[in-house]
């Protein structure tokens, strides 16, 4: 945490005013106290941006992302917009001197993420993408116990994101398509724990995968289900479904020692982890892996000048990794990491179709 005689107040702007920033973003931007001060709201619907700008009382609000950037001037702009949106609003905020923290899929393609990296380089401001699980007192203890090889060396893992998505989420227009979605749950549903596992287990060096529509009328995938071989020689397992009536967020771990599992659904503090060996070193605080968590973390690392942790090549790790399987499940071959590269079709679009043609 930042020393509170030397805390630094950032100028913060939240674009895009749906449920995700008002039930996640505002709360944890609230939370930071005298550290962030809200100054401007921006939607494409102006009765929507008056509204919240109202409710949250903000002083400014606005329907143009240039003239909000060129008004309020924000240290950092929150990115909450349909995943399309992505990477053309994060470049306008970097190019106008702010950093990003911007919900996931941060980008459509390997390509576009490239483009990211580009502008971050030119503005020496940062993008960083809400993978929030990392940020949880949890799974911080546990990425360095994994790392201290006290236990061993990781061997299996099991990665499941099993949600329920019904019919009516996906009667939102931008949903279930490639153009505007970018995917289905292994982009905007598992890509959480996805990234979490990638995270704790290391480097990864091949996926072979599948992927359906079993039951919902979209373009994209209501299930994915990936194999894994990581840099270490360990495997593991990735389920990503929409279509799981009994919703579970499970997480399993299996070191040459020690088992780790997690059981929750959204969110998870300690209390969702679990381990098979008595006297296991545990957390000495328990932090919630949330929006609250990543955003602490972020002004941490602003404060101190460092990169954050889910920027540059952290954050394209996810992004690669989805496009390969991706890529695999269409293709029913095995992709190896860093395969993936101009001109390769999926370097440019998950489903390895130009973004106008939607279907892959």
């Amino acid at each position: 945490m930042a020393n509170p005689q030397t805390v630094k107040t950032y100028n913060v702007a939240i674009v895009g005013t749906g449920a995700i920033a008002a039930s996640n973003h505002v709360p944890a931007l609230r939370a930071a106290g005298d550290r962030v001060k809200l100054v401007a709201a921006m939607d494409v619907d102006a009765t929507r941006a008056q509204e919240f700008a109202a409710k949250f009382e903000i002083p400014q609000w606005f329907t143009d992302v240039n003239a909000l950037l060129e008004t309020a001037k924000p240290d950092l702009v929150v990115i909450c917009t349909p995943p399309a949106t992505h990477v053309d609003l994060s470049i306008a905020c970097l190019e106008a001197g702010a950093h990003v923290l911007c919900e996931k899929p941060l980008a459509r393609s390997i390509a576009d993420f490239d483009r990211l990296i580009e502008a971050e380089k030119r503005s020496g401001k940062t993008v960083s993408t809400v993978f929030q699980w990392r940020f949880g007192s949890a799974a911080q203890h546990y990425k360095k116990l994994i790392d201290s090889g006290e236990y061993g060396k990781p061997l299996v893992g099991h990665c499941l994101t099993l949600w329920y998505r019904d019919f009516d989420y996906y009667a939102v227009p931008w949903r279930g398509k490639w153009a505007t979605e970018l995917g289905g749950p292994t982009m905007g549903h598992g890509i959480h724990l996805t990234d979490l596992f990638l995270w704790l287990y290391g480097d990864w060096d091949e996926v072979r995968a599948m992927m359906g529509t079993l039951d919902r009328p979209i373009e994209v995938e209501d299930v994915s289900m990936a194999l894994v071989r990581f840099s270490s020689g360990a495997m593991g397992s990735i389920t990503n479904s929409v279509l799981s009536p009994r919703q579970e967020t499970y997480l399993r771990l299996d070191l040459q020692k020690l088992t780790i599992e997690l059981s929750a659904l959204y969110s998870a503090n300690n209390d969702h982890w679990r381990v098979n060996v008595p006297n296991v070193p545990q957390p000495e605080t328990n932090i919630t892996g949330g929006h609250t968590a990543q955003v602490v973390a972020l002004l941490d690392s602003l404060d101190r000048g460092e990169t954050p942790l889910v920027t540059g090549n952290e954050a394209r790790r996810i992004i690669e990794f989805s496009s390969s399987l991706y890529k695999s499940a269409i293709t029913g071959t095995p992709v190896q990491r860093g395969s993936i590269a101009a001109p390769d079709p999926f370097y440019y679009a998950m489903n390895g179709q130009p973004v106008e043609t939607g279907r892959g």
